[in-house]
């Protein structure tokens, strides 16, 4: 079941990103390489690598390279075992490995309910995504407002395809979520998550899971996956998604910056 969910998140994920990206990402491609230039950095999505030579996927990565900003590679652990080494050789460093889960939206639906003094809505309010920015920020300890933007251009873009729901206690917003919609696909994502320190430990993500797994569920969708840090891995295989593979960010960062 693993390497056929596998299957499906490279045909079906990956393989219709470009399609997908939201409109206030400038993106295009180089060879196989996907470049887009986000809110928060510039990313690059590679796909089909296997057919370069050494010496040609060197040159893809020293174009990415060579733009002269800071730029993400997502990697794969199924991917060409050489990449990784490519990228450090190239200057790239490494941020933190995640694993890609997926489920079954419908075995989702029951996952949790909110804890007692914690309410959870759906909202596209922008005044509730600039409290989810600062929310955000709060947790990570940077400067993450431009996630309220981020979101209030994917919704006004193309509304029927992502969802968020904040996460309130006593007027403050204390987790926060959001599940895109991959159109065309069987997928859709399990993305944020983050909740305040003082508030973990409650149910409320778990909680959050549920909630945007009944709207997958409504809307037709099979396969929720979700790109999972160590803290929230457990959580979600207890609740029944599967590792598929791995992803890690490799990061180039131009020393002018």
């Amino acid at each position: 079941m693993t390497d056929e969910l596998l299957i499906q998140h490279d045909r079906q994920v990956r393989g219709t990103l470009a399609e997908r990206l939201p409109k206030s990402w400038n993106a295009q491609w180089d060879g196989p390489v996907l470049l887009a230039r986000t809110p928060f950095r510039s990313m690059a999505f590679a796909q089909h690598l296997d057919d370069l030579s050494v010496a040609d996927l060197d040159a893809v990565i020293a174009r990415v390279r060579d733009r002269g900003v800071t730029v993400e590679w997502k990697t794969y652990g199924h991917d060409r075992p050489d990449l990784v080494e490519r990228l450090r050789l190239a200057g790239f460093v490494p941020e933190d490995q995640e694993t890609v889960l997926i489920g079954l939206a419908a075995d989702l639906t029951g996952a949790g309910e909110a804890p007692d003094g914690v309410s959870i809505r759906a909202t596209t309010d922008p005044a509730d995504l600039r409290r989810i920015g600062a929310m955000e920020s709060q947790v990570w300890g940077i400067d993450l407002s431009s996630l309220a933007d981020d979101l209030r251009d994917r919704i006004e873009a193309t509304p029927d395809d992502v969802v968020v729901f904040v996460a309130e206690a006593d007027g403050e917003v204390v987790s926060a979520a959001w599940m895109p919609i991959f159109p065309g696909t069987e997928f859709a994502g399990l993305w944020g998550g983050s909740t305040l320190p003082a508030w973990r430990r409650k149910g409320i993500y778990r909680a959050l899971v549920a909630r945007r797994a009944r709207v997958a569920t409504e809307r037709g969708v099979r396969y929720l996956m979700v790109d999972a840090s160590d803290n929230s891995r457990p959580i979600l295989a207890r609740l029944g998604l599967r590792a598929v593979t791995t992803t890690t960010p490799w990061v180039w960062t131009p020393v002018a910056e």
